[in-house]
Order: structure tokens, then C-alpha cells, then sequence
């Protein structure tokens, strides 16, 4: 990992014993246009990157398929996303005039809002117990607003966030990163996916053709960072019908492309322009370079999106502090 990058937070967690600090229910910090500075500066901001990015370099490379360690906290937490697949089972979409936004999605949200702390307490342990109304906040967050029945990159961060959280209490450790992607964000992706199919969400602050995808945005990064120096595949093959769909269950970056070739009809470069014009980039390191630098500009630096970002003792606002 560069020596410039930002320490990667499951290692901070031995600077601060757990037990003795004060956690607190995190809160929203940026209201205005402003405020996007204090963000920016933020440990919050610091340690969410150095996250994204140390994940980043842990499946450099590596197909899902490829072995690794699956702790009881890996386990526990795919248990949880589970637990909400099946709740969506539970709860059928109801009939209603409008195609879109699906308000059996508010019946599916009220009960992730209700059990979101006895979720996250089946996978902190007991003498961490004080962070769970902390590190719940974040799984809340996760999936989608359910007054606008709509999910975006936003909700996707919160999910990355509650994982950076629970680096940050050493529930998830360093010898995690593979899983934490490969098995974790993965099975999250899954239960997104059936989300936004069963409940026809809509895209949160959609930029249309013109941008990279309606709702996620990581596993497109943590995807190309698992294609390079692939021996065949390059990027001008993830629009290759052909290659997405023999390639796609070693592979997030093309499993995105094939749920979106599901999800839309007509030519790839209408409907995904941005996508089509990053097939043309010769190599996946520089893909991966471009979508981190982009990822911070069209998500990170976005005030619609960081408006709903929410600050705690484990991601605060203050300023980076120098180590």
C-alpha cells in the first residue's frame, strides 16, 4: 500500500481501546454548500477513503472464486443480509397505480428501522455492546430512503461506513479485507439488487446516461482493481456480451454490467455512456485510477449526496489528526 495513503482504520482501532470511548448516535454535520470544506478535512473523510482504498489493494487481482479466511464476523454478517433477503420474501410488493416506488418498500424499511440494533448486536460482541446504537445508524442508512423509495451512492457509502465502523471497533480485522469485499459487499450487492427490482426504487439523484451507474458505484472500483493484469480480459470486453456473461461470477465489475444490461433495453452506449466510454481505456489499472479520482468527484464531493452523511465518535467531523 503507498506509504501517502491514509492509515487503514482496522489498525486504529489499538490506538483507542474500544471500551473506553464514548460512543454516540451520529448525526448529520454538512447543511450547507459550505460546509463541504469541514468534510472534506474530516477524519471521517480521511478514514472512509483510506478504507475504500485499502480494500482497494486487498483484491488487486483476485477473482471471487479465489480462496480466503471467512472469520465468525464474516459469517455473522452475511447471516444479517440474510436475514433482510428474507424479509423482502416476507413482504411482496403491493399493487398500486404508480410502476415505480413500490410503497411495500416502507413496510420492508419499518422493520430494518425497528431491528436494525438486534442486527448489529448479533454481530458485535458483548463487551463492545456500547456501540451498537452507533454502528446501527449506518446500517439504517444503508438501503434506500424510504420516503422517496429511492437508493443511490449515498446508501452504498453508508454501507461501507458501517464496515469501516466495525474495523474501527476490531470486530472486522485486517486478515477480513478480502471477505469484507468478496463475501460481505458482495451478498449486500445481492440483497440491493432484489431491492431495487422488487420495489422498483428509484435511482437517488440519477444523473441519467451520464452517470456511471443508477445506484452503486464501488464494486465498479473494487471491480476493476480485481481485473488487473488479467491475462485476457481488458476493458474493451465488459461491453463483449459474450465476456460478461462467461466471466461474471469471478468478477463484480461485469456481474454490475450484466444487472444492468438486465435492468435496461437498447444499445449499451445510450443507456450507459459513461461506462461505454470507460471500454475504451486501455488498461484496468488506469480504469481503476479514473473511477477512484471520479468516485471522490461525482459522489464524495457532491453536497446532494454528503448532505445525508452522518458523524459519530467512529467517523467524526473533526479535522485529520496527525498521528
Amino acid at each position: 500500500m503507498a506509504e501517502s495513503e491514509p492509515q487503514p482504520p482496522p489498525e486504529s482501532s489499538e490506538e483507542t481501546p474500544p471500551a473506553t470511548q464514548n460512543f454516540i448516535i451520529p448525526k448529520k454535520e454538512i447543511h450547507t454548500v459550505p460546509d463541504m470544506g469541514k468534510w472534506k478535512r474530516s477524519q471521517a473523510y480521511a478514514d472512509y477513503m483510506g478504507f475504500v482504498l485499502t480494500l482497494n489493494e486487498g483484491v488487486k487481482g483476485k477473482k471471487l472464486s479465489v480462496e480466503y479466511t471467512v472469520s465468525e464476523a464474516i459469517e455473522k454478517l452475511v447471516a444479517l443480509l440474510n436475514t433482510l433477503d428474507r424479509w423482502i420474501d416476507e413482504i411482496p410488493p403491493v399493487d398500486q397505480p404508480s410502476r415505480f416506488g413500490n410503497k411495500a418498500f416502507r413496510t420492508w424499511y419499518a422493520r430494518l428501522n425497528e431491528e436494525a440494533e438486534n442486527l448489529v448486536a448479533t454481530v458485535v460482541p458483548t463487551h463492545l455492546a456500547a456501540a451498537v446504537p452507533e454502528v446501527a445508524v449506518y446500517l439504517r442508512e444503508s438501503v434506500g430512503n424510504s420516503t422517496r423509495i429511492d437508493y443511490g451512492t449515498g446508501h452504498e457509502a453508508a454501507f461501507a461506513a458501517f464496515l469501516c465502523c466495525l474495523c474501527k471497533i476490531g470486530v472486522l480485522r485486517v486478515d477480513d479485507q478480502i471477505a469484507i469485499v468478496f463475501k460481505v459487499f458482495n451478498r449486500y450487492l445481492e440483497v440491493m439488487r432484489k431491492l431495487q427490482k422488487t420495489y422498483r426504487m428509484e435511482p437517488a439523484g440519477s444523473q441519467g446516461v451520464w452517470g456511471l451507474d443508477d445506484f452503486q458505484f464501488l464494486p465498479f472500483i473494487w471491480g476493476s482493481s480485481q481485473l488487473i493484469d488479467h491475462p485476457y480480459l481488458e476493458p474493451r470486453h465488459f461491453v463483449d456480451e459474450k465476456a460478461v456473461g462467461e466471466n461474471h461470477k469471478d468478477f463484480m465489475f461485469l456481474e454490475c454490467i450484466l444487472f444492468i444490461t438486465e435492468m435496461k433495453t437498447g444499445p449499451f452506449a445510450e443507456h450507459s455512456n459513461q461506462l461505454w466510454n470507460i471500454s475504451a481505456v486501455p488498461s484496468w489499472a488506469k480504469v481503476n485510477q479514473g473511477l477512484i479520482r471520479m468516485y471522490k468527484a461525482e459522489c464524495l464531493e457532491k453536497f446532494p449526496v454528503i448532505q445525508h452523511f452522518k458523524f459519530g465518535s467512529l467517523l467524526p467531523i473533526h479535522p485529520v489528526t496527525s498521528s
